[in-house]
Parts: structure tokens; C-alpha cells; sequence
């Protein structure tokens, strides 16, 4: 949208009514190793993400929040479509996240995004936004209709909400069997599953949409494939076994020696090449309603 328009908006003023909904501890953290996995994830993922935005109606012009950006990636998926004459915002718990994401979308060119430190109960703009948008974040709620609704506060009567959530639940596919695979999901799952308090948000989100007092949403879901030794399938699943690491052991569902996760890329590799498997990444649910 352009500024001119901008100025002309009505401030938002409802969002210091919103009671703080429970924090989950976030247990990937923000090594290097997450941010190299966030990376690769955001690469698999863009192609459905980008349908969740021009779905959602995102055009050039807008004006879109990014409600926990981690790296970045949705808010520079975002900018490209909004274009310079569009804005986009994408905020985060993390100062050391928002360095990276800083770094990566001045490299890339982007100059319509801004990144600033904070969370969707503390974050204040001058305008409304045209989109708010979150990628893998209702799974990290106490509350994720709270979240949601804490996420229409920003947005202008007509625009729009939207999530792009993973389904973590359910066995790892993969046919033929790879037991090594299917041993590395198990202990992941059980690692997430114990700090989590919604790893089926996605599966839940008409729900969850209900709950916060919006309309149902529109939804598709689709589910990446991994069909070769080089699928980056293999090397996300092997980052998040080494940075949830110390989870795993805290809760007993494996050990460090078990596990040996500076092999664990490889010999994931090397079982998918020796045989004519294809592995289904989780589910991907997308989700978008007007507020």
C-alpha cells in the first residue's frame, strides 16, 4: 500500500487489551545448526507458502506482518510479492534470529522489510496490516486460538489471516520401510511432543479459528516428498535429532552414543540409496480467513 495511503489508515488501538496467552518454551533454540535447518525447511516449503499468500489474497502494495520470522524467509516470500511499493514487518522473540534474517533480506535486495524484536502480545504498529501471517508458530502456542486472534488485532477489517502449519503427528511414511528413518522420527517426535502443547495446530485449525472468533478458514494441505540420498528430507530430519539432542536424552527416548548424530546425515543417506524408497515430509496444513 502505498505511504500516502498508509498515513490515512486508523492507528491500531485494541491490541494492548490482549491478555498474554501461555509461552511454550521454544526447544530448538537458535544454534547455527537450527538456523542452517530453518533454512533448508524454508526452501522445501516455500512453493506451498507462496499459495497460502496469493490465496489469502497478498498483492502488490500491501502491507504484511510476520508474526515469528525466525530467519526470515516467509517475510522475504512475502516482499517479493508485495513489491516496492509494499511493506512488510516480521517480528521475533529472538534478537540473535533477527541479526540472521536482518543480514539475509538486505543481501538479497529487500528493502521494504523491517525486523523488530518482540512477541504478539507486546508488538505495537501505527497501521493496520493488510495480511498477518505465521509459519510453524500455532504449534509453539499455550493457546493458538489466542494466538490467532491476537494476530486480527493487526489486521484491517477485509484483510486477512493466514497459517502455514506442520502436522506432527502420526508415523513417518516411507515405503519401503527405512527403520533407520523411522527410529531418528520417533525419538524427534517424542522430544517435541514433551515441550508442545499443540503439535496438531495444523490438523486443528478450523477449530482453533473458531475459538479466536473468525470465520472458518479456506484450506488445502499438501505433503512434500523425498524420493532420492539427496533429498533435503534427510538432512532436516538429521539437524533436528542433533539440535534436540539434549531433549531426547533428557526424556530417555535415546542417547547421544545410540543416535551418533555427526554420522546420522550419512547413514540416513546411505540407507535411502540403497533402496527405492520415497519419504513423505509431515503434513503441511495452510489455513486463511477475513478478518
Amino acid at each position: 500500500m502505498p505511504q500516502a495511503a498508509m498515513r490515512n489508515m486508523p492507528q491500531v488501538t485494541t491490541w494492548n487489551k490482549l491478555e498474554k496467552s501461555p509461552e511454550v518454551e521454544y526447544v530448538l533454540g537458535h544454534s547455527s545448526a537450527e538456523i542452517r535447518r530453518l533454512m533448508l525447511q524454508a526452501a522445501l516449503l516455500k512453493p506451498i507458502t507462496e499459495r497460502l499468500l496469493r490465496e489469502a489474497g497478498l498483492a502488490p502494495g500491501m502491507r504484511v506482518l510476520d508474526l515469528g520470522c525466525g530467519t526470515g524467509d516467509v517475510a522475504m516470500l512475502a516482499a517479493e510479492i508485495v513489491g516496492s511499493e509494499g511493506e512488510v514487518v516480521g517480528i521475533d522473540r529472538s534478537a540473535d534470529v533477527l541479526t540472521v534474517a536482518q543480514g539475509r533480506a538486505l543481501g538479497a535486495g529487500h528493502i521494504n522489510i523491517e525486523f523488530r524484536e518482540g512477541t504478539a502480545e507486546n508488538f505495537v504498529d501505527r497501521w493496520p496490516f493488510d495480511l498477518a501471517v505465521g509459519r510453524y508458530v500455532l504449534i509453539h502456542q499455550g493457546d493458538p486460538a489466542e494466538f490467532i486472534r491476537a494476530a486480527a488485532l493487526h489486521v484491517r477489517p477485509g484483510g486477512s489471516v493466514a497459517f502455514h502449519e506442520i502436522g506432527l503427528y502420526g508415523m513417518c511414511q516411507a515405503l519401503p520401510p527405512l527403520p533407520l528413518l523411522q527410529q531418528v522420527w520417533d525419538v524427534v517426535m517424542a522430544a517435541s511432543h514433551s515441550v508442545m502443547t499443540h503439535p496438531d495446530a495444523g490438523g486443528r485449525m478450523v477449530a482453533h479459528f473458531h475459538d479466536a472468533g473468525l470465520e472458518r478458514p479456506t484450506m488445502f494441505c499438501e505433503v512434500p516428498v523425498g524420493t532420492g540420498p539427496e533429498s533435503p528430507v534427510l538432512t532436516i530430519l538429521a539437524l533436528a535429532a542433533s539440535v534436540l539432542l539434549p531433549q531426547i536424552e533428557k526424556i530417555g527416548a535415546s542417547t547421544a552414543a545410540e543416535l551418533d548424530v555427526d554420522t546420522l546425515e550419512d547413514r540416513l543417506r546411505h540407507a535411502m540409496a540403497n533402496s527405492h524408497s520415497q519419504v513423505l515430509f509431515p503434513m503441511q496444513f495452510c489455513g486463511w480467513a477475513r478478518v
